[in-house]
């Protein structure tokens, strides 16, 4: 039986859970600090970790997945659903997650800890770096770098060739056809900046 520890028991963990069923894990056990948390989706809820376990962190927001990943000594894996079409060209860091309905084509670099969510589609050439979340239908043209710790929000696209910055937010079906700065909110189509933070 494949044993696997998730931290975090919220809404993308729910998500992740079956994910992890779909690749034949079994004995799942989650990380909460809610005390009153004793199981979830049927399994048991601790928390503390279990050492020794293969590992994910199920936690959407991706500054915390980042502190937690940075904090764990466990041994990270990475998942993909079934349904996802992934070319044999592309590579992934550990612990990220790879979601029902995923297009990834050819030499396409995802680093750590990363979301690709449902349906995204992730076409050639491009570069993501760690702890990135890609929403569910974003799509990302050939030779695009999405930079660590950056949010593309549902439904956004960003044409080729185009760089995003590290810890952007890309608004929901943004239209992104210009670079964008690291720290910057974008919304719009064409996509303009809103915010922007010193990092």
């Amino acid at each position: 039986m494949s044993r696997l520890l998730l931290f975090g028991a919220g809404g993308h963990a729910k998500v992740v859970a079956e994910l992890a069923e779909l690749n034949h894990y079994r004995d799942i056990v989650f990380v909460e600090d809610d005390p009153k948390k004793t199981t979830f989706l049927g399994y048991e809820v601790v928390e503390e970790p279990i050492e020794g376990r293969p590992c994910i962190v199920a936690i959407g927001d991706n500054l915390v997945r980042q502190r937690f990943a940075y904090s764990i000594g466990n041994d990270f894996i990475t998942l993909s659903h079934p349904s996802a079409n992934i070319s044999i060209r592309s590579t992934f860091g550990i612990g990220t997650v790879v979601m029902a309905g995923v297009t990834i084509n050819s030499q396409v670099s995802i680093g750590m800890h990363c979301i690709i969510n449902t349906n995204a589609s992730v076409d050639h050439d491009c570069s993501i770096d760690d702890f990135v979340h890609l929403s569910p239908n974003v799509a990302l043209a050939g030779n695009v770098a999405i930079g660590e710790g950056t949010h593309i929000g549902i439904g956004a696209c960003v044409v080729q060739g185009i760089k995003v910055g590290k810890w952007c937010t890309v608004g929901a079906g943004a239209v992104v056809i210009r670079d964008i700065p690291d720290g910057a909110t974008v919304v719009g189509n064409p996509a303009r900046i809103i915010k922007q933070k010193e990092l």
